[in-house]
């Protein structure tokens, strides 16, 4: 099993919280025992005695020994820390299913299930190594967006409870008192934003972060009438169609390491899913300090590092969606591949009455959609229509699926015994629908070519040996390399007209 992260030193700590670093913000927190508070590394507040202070590696252990979260940084706001779900720890296993939301549905008898362990030694060692039971994790998380949706929205408090995962307004009213020593009203006498308007979130990283490479990725391959993709956002409608929600992500203004959301979504109980979907999609919880320690000094990387430090991995907003485009892109450029997937989406995607918003009025279509679809009717080769239909089929029937608890071997293993679908392919999908750190398709052509010098394409074999170096980021080094080819590339002629525009 690999190790689990550990809170950083002491002397780490104590510097960082001095000097107010950014990068740190959500490795750790810092509590104050004469006020019973615990802070961001990054609070504005006078700093207290180093006597006072104490460190925790997680929100959840600092609230288990009894702190509560501070009103001025606000905890909430901090980036998460994903290296706790790196890794096939049970530990970090449970907590990628905690973080989808499996302690909303199911018991902890059945998280410990699917880790593999019994559920006391489950607690057992949640309480060794995060600081908490799995419970307090869980709870810990949904007060602390409810905390954010009290203090940025205008949502009622019984939106507000259903939001964040609570089915009974006295059960959250109870565990927010607790935890904040405030009742939820209390907190919300000035709401920032208009009842009935669309929702605005911040939602933070840590620097560096290079949104504008993020939204370029992902500009060249959004699907017309599903998503919008411009130099400063992204935008996005979602199901279901008989109660649509939509969302646009941008710079947060005036600046700050944070985006912002804005999102309208009819159905309250959907929120915290889509706000954690999108801060996998966008990567922000990841530490660009620990990626840059294992790339600066790679001859290959190094370079590349440092010219583009904040590149962060693209994630897909759905895992049938991404695998769709995957097989899509077997073989063929992305501008081809994004016709074809635009050509689904007309075809099977799901028309909404009234677009949400202008120029996003379908849905994606659903694995049942495909399964049956002839979907030679939009060029396909029958080939390559039956590895989509299949591969459709299979979600439905359970053979495959984006299982958090799941490691990157079993995953692929799983989906390369589909026909049509080969690791290429299947670590594309791990690297975007589940955004694992690394995942490392070595078959593809750019990257064999930019790993040499030579004019020969290094072999899949020799490139995925070059990559062990790049472990457990090899997915990183995908994003570096990709980018590092397309700013090597010419920029591409204009016509007169054009140049003129």
């Amino acid at each position: 099993m690999n190790e689990l992260p550990t809170l950083p030193d002491a002397h780490i700590c104590e510097q960082a919280r001095l000097s107010r670093d950014a990068r740190f913000d959500g490795l750790f927190f810092t509590a104050v025992s004469s006020t019973g508070i615990y802070c961001r590394p990054v609070c504005p507040a006078p700093r207290p005695k180093r006597e006072n202070v104490r460190y925790y590696a997680n929100a959840a252990a600092a609230e288990a020994a009894g702190f509560r979260p501070c009103l001025r940084c606000r905890p909430e706001l901090a980036p998460g820390n994903d290296q706790w779900q790196r890794g096939n720890h049970v530990v970090a296993r449970a907590l990628k299913l905690i973080e989808a939301g499996v302690l909303a549905e199911q018991s902890l008898d059945e998280l410990a299930s699917r880790v593999g362990i019994g559920a006391r030694q489950l607690r057992r060692l949640f309480v060794e190594r995060v600081g908490a039971p799995p419970i307090s994790v869980h709870t810990t998380r949904r007060l602390l967006f409810a905390k954010q949706l009290l203090t940025e929205t205008a949502l009622p408090v019984t939106e507000v409870a259903l939001a964040s995962g609570f089915r009974s307004l006295r059960r959250f009213n109870a565990a927010f008192l607790q935890a904040n020593r405030i009742a939820p009203r209390e907190l919300r006498r000035h709401p920032r934003t208009a009842a009935g308007a669309a929702l605005v979130l911040r939602l933070g990283y840590r620097p560096p972060y290079d949104f504008e490479a993020l939204l370029t990725f992902l500009r060249t391959r959004a699907l017309p009438g599903v998503e919008r993709v411009d130099e400063h956002s992204y935008a996005r409608v979602f199901g279901p169609a008989d109660a649509p929600g939509w969302l646009r992500l941008g710079a947060w203004p005036g600046g700050g390491h944070a985006l912002q959301l804005e999102l309208h979504c009819p159905q309250p109980t959907r929120l915290l899913g889509v706000v954690t979907t999108l801060r996998r999609m966008f990567d922000l919880d990841a530490n660009p300090q620990a990626i840059a320690d294992t790339f600066r000094h790679d001859a290959l990387l190094g370079p590349l590092l440092a010219r583009r430090p904040g590149l962060r991995l693209p994630g897909g907003w759905d895992g049938f969606e991404i695998a769709v485009r995957a097989i899509l892109g077997q073989q063929i450029s992305v501008a081809a591949a994004r016709t074809l997937a635009t050509r689904i989406v007309q075809r099977w995607g799901e028309a909404l009455p009234s677009a949400p918003m202008a120029g996003l009025e379908r849905l994606f279509p659903t694995p049942a959609a495909l399964a049956q679809a002839d979907l030679r009717e939009i060029g396909l080769t029958a080939t390559r229509a039956a590895t989509i239909s299949g591969m459709a089929q299979a979600l439905l029937d359970g053979s495959v699926d984006f299982g958090a608890e799941q490691s990157l071997d079993e995953f692929v293993a799983r989906w390369v015994a589909l026909p049509g679908i080969g690791e290429w392919t299947a670590h594309y999908m791990a690297m975007r629908a589940l955004s694992d750190p690394d995942a490392f398709p070595a078959a593809d052509l750019i990257l064999r070519r930019v790993a040499t010098t030579d004019a020969t394409p290094l072999s899949t074999k020799a490139l995925a040996l070059r990559a062990d170096a790049w472990r457990p980021w090899r997915a990183y080094a995908v994003i570096q390399l990709w980018r590092g080819a397309s700013d090597a590339l010419p920029p591409p002629r204009r016509s007169k007209r054009e140049a003129i525009a």
